[in-house]
């Protein structure tokens, strides 16, 4: 397949360049910065597009099976939920403007359900700095959700994300969190980035939310 990422040299994104190169995909990597993408490889292009530049990002998008975004606003960014919101609606109208039916929206794990009507965002423990970025997440998934023309899915990381080894097993959630025998909802980016692109490969949640777990 022929897929593009966005953000393609931030803590998500590149685990998902290496993962879509290792299963042989042609990548696009769309990044502000070109420099910060330090391997080369055949299938590989690399393209510096400011992603509120909707015309050329458009342009950048066409003629792609699938559009992977790990856009990341920047946790010290004082615009971070504006930002965030703005960035991926460009990113989201881009996609549909350049043709592509599939984008495949990495978020976070602040809107998983931790009790029946409580989102994890909005309880007491959940850590003041991350609030901005999992709010605006948690918000743009409700805008996403309006979207019937593309084959969106979002995927909500486990509730900590982290370093760590690609072991491609997983559990597989919806809408709440997955926890394992100890109580503990973990995953690592590469074990991340193995179920975005499982699911690139093999849609099992078109206009849906899905999350991963051990």
């Amino acid at each position: 397949m022929n897929v593009a990422i966005v953000g393609a040299s931030g803590f998500v994104g590149t685990k998902l360049l290496t993962e879509a190169l290792k299963r042989g995909h042609e990548v696009t990597a769309i990044v502000r910065n070109p420099d910060k993408i330090t391997i080369s490889h055949p299938k590989l292009t690399v393209t510096a597009i400011d992603v509120f530049d909707e015309a050329a990002l458009t342009a950048a998008l066409s003629g792609h099976d699938a559009v992977l975004s790990a856009y990341n606003a920047g946790w010290d960014n004082p615009n971070l939920y504006d930002d965030f919101i703005k960035a991926s609606q460009h990113i989201e109208k881009a996609t549909q403007q350049a043709g592509v039916q599939r984008l495949l929206v990495v978020g976070g794990a602040g809107s998983l359900e931790v009790a029946p009507g409580v989102q994890l965002v909005d309880t007491p423990q959940f850590p003041a700095e991350w609030k901005a970025g999992a709010t605006a997440a948690r918000d743009y998934l409700n805008l996403l959700r309006q979207n019937q023309e593309l084959d969106w899915t979002f995927l909500s990381p486990a509730i900590l994300l982290q370093p760590g080894e690609r072991t491609g097993v997983f559990r597989v959630g919806t809408d709440q969190p997955v926890f394992n025998e100890r109580g503990e909802c973990a995953i690592s980016v590469d074990d991340l980035a193995v179920a975005l692109l499982n699911e690139v490969e093999n849609p099992q949640f078109i206009r849906q939310r899905f999350t991963v777990g051990y």
